[in-house]
This record gives C-alpha cells, structure tokens and sequence, in this order.
C-alpha cells in the first residue's frame, strides 16, 4: 500500500511540474505561441491551467499528509538498527593485560577507571 501510494505521488508531482511549466508567463512558458482558433481559447487555457494546478497542488500536499501518516503508523522499519546497542548492553573498552608481551591480546578493563567518553590512543 505504502508503495503505491509513494508511485501515485511521484505522478502527482510529475503532474504538477507539467502544469506549471505550461503556464504561460511573462517570460513565456513550455506551450508558449498556438493558434487562438484551437478548441480552447487562450483564456480558457489559462483557466484550465490555472484550475488545474490549484486541484495537483492540493492532491499533492494531501497525499505527503497521507504518506507521512502511514509512514509513521507502519510497524516494520527498514532502517538498518544492526549496530545500534543499548547503554546497558555495552562492554567495558579493552586495555592491554599487565604482564603479557603480546600487543594483540586485550583484557576488560576495570571498574575503577571512569569512561570520559574519550577514545583512548593506541600505544
């Protein structure tokens, strides 16, 4: 649903470009000249236009209301929370263990240290 919903705002967006690029301006617009003899008069195209572009804007607007309300009421989320821990869940940074030669070795480091949210350099 949220996926046909999103397609039909993208064409009511593509829409409402169309019109107002249509409209003619004072520096013209994309359907600038034509023959007054048409089927529309220039007035009546105008008119058409500009009725136009009020009913895609408030389409428009009515369907990012819409779409954000669905989207804030959807149970799953596709955002990638796979690194994201909780306070209670993360360990101790890890120092070296006294005694032990090997650099590559850690061990836990203790309670008394105080964590000052600073990242401690490599030695």
């Amino acid at each position: 649903m949220f996926t046909t919903l999103l397609v039909v705002h993208a064409i009511i967006a593509a829409l409402l470009v169309t019109v107002i690029l249509m409209q003619k301006s004072e520096g013209g617009g994309l359907a600038s000249g034509g023959s007054p003899g048409g089927l529309m008069s220039a007035r009546g195209a105008a008119d058409f236009l500009t009725r136009a572009t009020a009913v895609l804007a408030t389409l428009f607007v009515s369907m990012s209301i819409v779409l954000a309300f669905v989207a804030a009421t959807r149970g799953s989320s596709k955002i990638d929370t796979s690194l994201a821990t909780s306070p209670a869940e993360q360990s101790a940074p890890l120092q070296a263990a006294p005694g032990n030669s090997d650099t590559n070795v850690a061990a836990p480091a203790t309670e008394t240290q105080q964590d000052n949210g600073s990242v401690p350099l490599a030695q």
